[in-house]
């Protein structure tokens, strides 16, 4: 047995059969509440760190726009700063969703 596998066996309970049996083990409710707010939390982490990662792009991207670019380069950065724009209105989407899971 997996090192991995012997703890999620130890954290769960309601075993389905008898002992010996080789059935999943369900978490408690405990347990999932518990990986629940574990995984919303690191949900936010990460939606926090993209934020950035997105901002980053935004600001370069406006940086180069006050540059002289030819007209080949302008549809280039455009389409940079619409598919930025993109994904920092999905990040807050998804930043709005997990504030709502309190």
């Amino acid at each position: 047995m997996s090192e991995a596998h012997g703890e999620a066996s130890a954290r769960c309970v309601g075993w389905y059969g008898k002992a010996g049996d080789n059935k999943v083990a369900q978490p408690t409710m405990e347990e999932s509440k518990k990986l629940q707010s574990e995984t919303i939390t690191k949900l936010r982490i990460l939606s926090h760190d993209l934020s950035n990662y997105i901002e980053t792009i935004m600001q370069a991207s406006y940086l180069l726009a006050q540059a002289k670019l030819d007209e080949n380069n302008k549809k280039w950065l455009d389409l940079v700063d619409k598919a930025a724009q993109d994904a920092a209105r999905v990040n807050r989407e998804i930043r709005e969703m997990l504030r709502s899971q309190n």
